[in-house]
């Protein structure tokens, strides 16, 4: 299971390198598909997926509580976005995107290294 969270947060880190060299790659792929019932269907599962790996290998880690408590927050990231429903989304994604925009580097720096975080934890 360690290995799924490892690889979680590779992707995280590869996420906010495309983010960082050139943000309007992914920005313009998530405003493309911002409507789409499948971003926001796999937007909740990532997260859910991504915390349930989190509470049950937090143990595992070098910082379990650090690990546990983000794994909670991303279930209840899930959850919120699953009972925010269709519309909200849009409008979350929206303002998201939009406010974003202009920081969208120091938002790849960051997502990069919450990722690289995630892979030292566990490695």
């Amino acid at each position: 299971m360690t290995y799924l969270i490892i690889i979680f947060g590779l992707l995280i880190v590869a996420a906010g390198l495309v983010i960082l060299i050139k943000p309007e790659a992914l920005f313009g792929l998530l405003r493309d598909n911002s409507d789409t019932l499948f971003l926001h269907i796999v937007a909740v599962a990532v997260r859910l997926i991504l915390g349930i790996l989190l509470v049950s290998e937090s143990e595992a880690s070098r910082y379990p509580v650090i690990i546990e408590i983000l794994g909670w927050l991303s279930m209840i990231a899930a959850v919120v976005l699953a009972v925010i429903g269709r519309n909200n989304f849009k409008r979350l994604m929206s303002w998201a995107l939009s406010l974003f925009k202009p920081y969208g580097r120091v938002g790849g720096a960051l997502a990069s290294l919450f990722g690289a975080f995630i892979v030292y934890a566990f490695v």
